[in-house]
C-alpha cells in the first residue's frame, strides 16, 4: 500500500510538472507574439525619428547666430557670441538621423513573423536596389552636413580668442544645418519606400514558396494514387 501511494504521488508530481511546463511554454509563446515587430511599427519608427531629425535641424539653423561680437584686447580679439543652442540641437538632429537610418536598414532584413527572406531574393528587385542605395547615400550626406556644421559651430564657440585682429567672429556656414535637415527627411522617406518594396518582395517570395510546396504535395499525392491503381489492376 505504501509503495502504491508513493507511486501515485510521483505520478501526480509529474503531471503537475508537465502542466506547469506547458503553461510556461504557452506564456512564452504569448510573450513572443506580443513582442513581435511588424512592418508598420518599423515604418512608424523610421518616419517619426526622421521627422524629429528634420525639426531639430531646422530649429538649429534658425537659432544659429550669424556672427559674434569682436572685443579687442591686447594683441588678441575675443569673440563674444550670443546664446547659441544650435550645437545641442544639431547633435540631437544627428542622433535622430542615426536612429532612423539604423532602424530603416534593419527593417529591410528583419525576419517578420519568424520568416527570414534571403538577400538574393530581396536584391533581385531593381527598384529595391535603387532606393536602397539612394537611402544610404542621402543618409550619409545628411550625417556629414549635420555633424560637420555642428562641430564647426562648437569649435567657433569654444575657440573664441583670435590673434588675427581683423577677425569678424564668424560662425558655421549658414544654410548647411537646414540643408542637412531636409536631406535627413528625404533619407527617412527613401527608407520607407525601400521598406515598402522589401515587403512586396517578401510577400511575392513566400507566395511562390507556398505554391511550390503545394504543387509538390499535389504531385506526390497523385503519384501515390496512380501507383496504387497500377498495383490494384495488377
Amino acid at each position: 500500500m505504501r509503495s502504491l501511494g508513493l507511486a501515485v504521488c510521483r505520478i501526480r508530481r509529474r503531471d503537475s510538472g508537465t502542466r506547469t511546463d506547458s503553461v510556461r511554454h504557452r506564456f512564452d509563446i504569448i510573450d513572443f507574439r506580443a513582442m513581435a515587430v511588424t512592418v508598420r511599427q518599423m515604418a512608424l519608427i523610421v518616419g517619426v525619428f526622421g521627422v524629429l531629425s528634420f525639426v531639430f535641424g531646422i530649429i538649429a539653423e534658425n537659432k544659429k547666430p550669424a556672427s559674434g561680437t569682436p572685443l579687442p584686447g591686447k594683441d588678441v580679439v575675443v569673440c563674444k557670441y550670443p546664446s547659441d543652442p544650435s550645437v545641442a540641437l544639431g547633435y540631437l538632429s544627428f542622433a535622430f538621423l542615426l536612429v532612423s537610418t539604423v532602424v530603416g536598414f534593419l527593417s529591410l532584413f528583419y525576419p517578420y513573423q519568424g520568416k527570414s527572406l534571403p538577400q538574393a531574393a530581396l536584391f533581385r528587385s531593381k527598384s529595391f536596389v535603387v532606393f536602397f542605395n539612394i537611402s544610404l547615400l542621402t543618409a550619409g550626406l545628411a550625417a556629414a552636413l549635420l555633424l560637420w556644421t555642428t562641430i564647426t559651430e562648437q569649435l567657433h564657440l569654444s575657440r573664441n580668442v583670435h590673434h588675427n585682429l581683423e577677425t569678424t567672429c564668424p560662425t558655421a556656414k549658414t544654410g548647411l544645418l537646414g540643408g542637412g535637415a531636409f536631406v535627413s527627411l528625404d533619407s527617412s522617406l527613401f527608407w520607407l519606400v525601400a521598406l515598402m518594396l522589401a515587403d512586396n518582395a517578401r510577400e511575392d517570395y513566400f507566395e511562390d514558396l507556398d505554391k511550390d510546396v503545394k504543387g509538390g504535395g499535389f504531385a506526390e499525392v497523385h503519384g501515390a494514387d496512380y501507383g496504387n491503381v497500377i498495383r490494384g489492376s495488377a
